[in-house]
């Protein structure tokens, strides 16, 4: 069973014991954001080689009631795909059915959702130039805030990325 299989087995399984319940403060960590896509090898290509990410799992789900179940969906075809940097996770899902609705690929960042995942860089400066000569929209470039300097840009779905440069006398993000 893969990664994301056990997953979506033990989620499926605690929303049908106890649904509503929430346990006191049992949450560890972030493990992961999932995000939709419509072009899974497009995303693949997006994140791992643009951005450095490492894929390390690569999983195909055909109507298995677990995922249907978790997505609150019925009869769900799908590509999945789990890329790691560091700590952080980012899990692809392209839906081959059903199918979603075509993305806003310049939604606002103010419409309620998850607006941005922030990758944090050595050099903002060359790596806003080297993406945005593979093609990557940016709303703006670089602005220096004076505490770090931020840029934020789009993915092939128009989920928002932001580039984060802190000084370099910081070398980590504060906790």
């Amino acid at each position: 069973m893969t990664r994301i299989s056990l997953i979506a087995a033990a989620l499926a399984s605690g929303l049908t014991a106890g649904a509503g319940v929430a346990a006191q403060p049992g949450i560890e960590a972030i493990d992961h954001v999932g995000l939709s896509t419509v072009d899974i090898e497009r995303s693949i290509h997006f994140y791992r080689d643009l951005l450095g990410m490492e894929l390390t799992e690569q999983d195909d789900v055909n109507d298995q009631i677990e995922y249907n179940r978790i997505f609150g969906l019925a009869h769900v075809k799908a590509k999945g795909a789990m890329l790691r940097l560091g700590a952080m996770q980012i899990e692809l899902f392209e839906f081959v059915s059903p199918k979603g609705k075509t993305p806003d690929l310049n939604e606002p960042v103010n419409d309620p959702r998850i607006y941005h995942i922030c990758f944090v860089v050595k050099d903002i400066d060359k790596e806003y130039a080297r993406l945005k000569a593979a093609g990557v929209p940016f709303h703006y470039p670089p602005q220096d805030f004076g505490v770090a300097k931020a840029v934020y840009g789009r993915d092939p779905d128009g989920n928002v990325i932001e580039l984060l440069q802190y000084p370099a006398a910081k070398a980590e993000p504060p906790h």
